[in-house]
């Protein structure tokens, strides 16, 4: 029987109503059951499985009874008037909102609200504040899109892990807590348990759990790496929810993926070729290890996959359509012939740029960094909205998180960078609930080109953090992994061994 302990120390005149206006999923009731009631927990559902609605059911829960005075959300910057909106549609309560004006911002931490919004960037601009407001209050913290905190060495997760001590409730989600690598999982869990679970050692963690170029040539590393990335979700599994679209706890449309592999245009292949003979005699000359996370190789492949999606992107006199636009232009004529809207992903902005400017006639609109974020917004409500409006083109660092964009059901990577997470977030705005179409997503691929690294590397990336998310079973794992992502870059760059 658990035992209810009154943690509030403010009085409200009048409380807010606490009451539900939705039900939830079974499967949602069931991630707040096994956690609500623990100092700290990890929401790892995939995206596209409503965390949104757990987070909240769980807020109103610890409201309710009284286990904490105070719930501070804390999202990505673009992500909190989606909160906001959410906090609309699910419940009875108006958050308050720490933004970046610190006038305001005074009156929030003053205010007896019991709940807050508010963005990473705000929480560490302002960390002294919080740290006085976490001594006079109970708080309960949520952690949105915890991968933000990945990085053990940011002045972000430091500032976090300072306090975590000083967090009465302990919440981190995200539907890919693993965006590139294993060892991202690190500095997250830390924020809840201080090491208590993967150890307060984040280099030597780092070592056991990475993937190198070279694991094709060693059966030892292989075993060995299978073997350590296999026993991360049992010293998690305690405090941690996880389901999948594949489980069957909720009915979803059929998501349908296609690699097309495109062919080049001469002088887009001829400057590739360039820039390539190039790149292997550096690598070659200055002896630079060929790391796919080594940085200085990774700026000199991103020429790579630049010229291999648009040389325009990196050379104003490049002036003629490069290979892959002929075989976008065909999916898209087969979108439109289905009365289907459908979005375009590239990682470059110049890119996103260019093709708007391409396709404006067949109903384009796009969204990137460089667009005010109230702007973003309008183009997001006019794809949404308007039927005249059919393609959205947009970098996956504005828009693959906390949107849902279901009236589309086609999304095609005109390229893709080295990010499992901008991956898989940006395919799933379309395969969510709410969705009840077939989705297609659709990669397009430069044959012979650094494309094929990519595609290789992407999958090896999933296969491991689905078997440390516990998704797949070791033995799915051994059969459909590869690790000829090494080999496939030494072929490409034709590199001798």
């Amino acid at each position: 029987m658990l035992r209810m302990t009154n943690l509030q120390k403010i009085k409200l005149r009048k409380e807010p109503n606490l009451a539900y206006k939705f039900n939830a999923f079974t499967f949602q009731s069931e991630a707040v059951q096994a956690i609500k009631d623990l100092e700290y927990g990890a929401i790892f559902h995939e995206q596209g499985l409503g965390k949104t609605k757990i987070a909240i059911d769980l807020m109103i829960y610890w409201l309710q009874n009284k286990l904490v005075d105070t719930v501070l959300f804390i999202v990505k910057k673009n992500l909190v008037n989606n909160w906001q909106n959410e906090f609309k549609e699910h419940t009875y309560l108006k958050p308050k909102v720490l933004s970046q004006n610190k006038l305001n911002n005074y009156y929030v931490f003053n205010s007896p609200s019991r709940v807050i919004i508010t963005h990473y960037e705000v929480f560490k601009s302002d960390f002294r504040r919080f740290e006085l407001f976490l001594h006079s209050r109970n708080v309960a913290v949520i952690l949105d899109e915890s991968t933000k905190i990945k990085n053990p060495e940011s002045k972000l997760t430091q500032a976090l892990q300072r306090l975590s001590p000083l967090f009465k409730k302990r919440i981190i989600m995200t539907g890919t807590p693993i965006p590139n690598r294993p060892y991202d999982l690190w500095a997250q869990i830390y924020f809840l348990d201080n090491g208590k679970s993967l150890g307060t050692d984040f280099i030597s963690f780092k070592l056991k759990h990475d993937l190198s170029n070279d694991m094709y040539l060693s059966e030892e590393k292989k075993i060995e790496f299978e073997e350590n990335i296999k026993k991360i979700y049992p010293k998690i599994s305690k405090f941690t929810v996880r389901e999948t679209k594949g489980s069957g706890i909720i009915k979803l449309p059929q998501k349908i993926i296609q690699n097309i592999i495109t062919g080049w245009e001469s002088n887009q292949e001829e400057l590739y070729e360039q820039y390539r003979k190039e790149l292997k005699a550096i690598i070659v000359d200055n002896g630079v290890p060929l790391e796919d996370n080594a940085e200085e190789i990774l700026k000199r492949l991103l020429r790579l996959i630049q010229l291999s999606s648009n040389p325009n992107i990196i050379d104003q006199n490049y002036r003629f359509l490069p290979g892959k636009f002929p075989y976008l232009l065909d999916i898209i004529e087969q979108c439109q012939e289905k009365k289907e809207k459908c979005i375009i992903w590239s990682s470059f902005i110049k890119n996103v740029d260019w093709l708007n400017s391409q396709l404006k006639h067949l109903g384009s609109v796009k969204i990137h960094g460089e667009i005010p974020l109230k702007q973003r917004n309008n183009v997001i409500s006019s794809f949404l909205k308007d039927n005249e409006v059919k393609i959205l083109i947009s970098t996956p660092g504005v828009a693959k998180e906390g949107l849902t964009l279901t009236i589309a059901n086609n999304v095609i990577f005109f390229d893709r960078m080295y990010s499992l997470d901008d991956y898989l977030q940006a395919q799933d705005r379309i395969h969510r609930i709410s969705q009840i179409k077939t989705c297609f997503v659709y990669n397009l691929i430069m044959e012979n080109s650094i494309d094929e690294w990519i595609d290789q590397l992407l999958k090896c990336k999933h296969l491991s953090a689905q078997l440390v998310q516990n998704d797949i079973s070791n033995n799915e794992f051994k059969k459909n992994i590869s690790y000829d992502f090494g080999y496939i870059i030494k072929k490409i760059l034709n590199i001798d061994e």
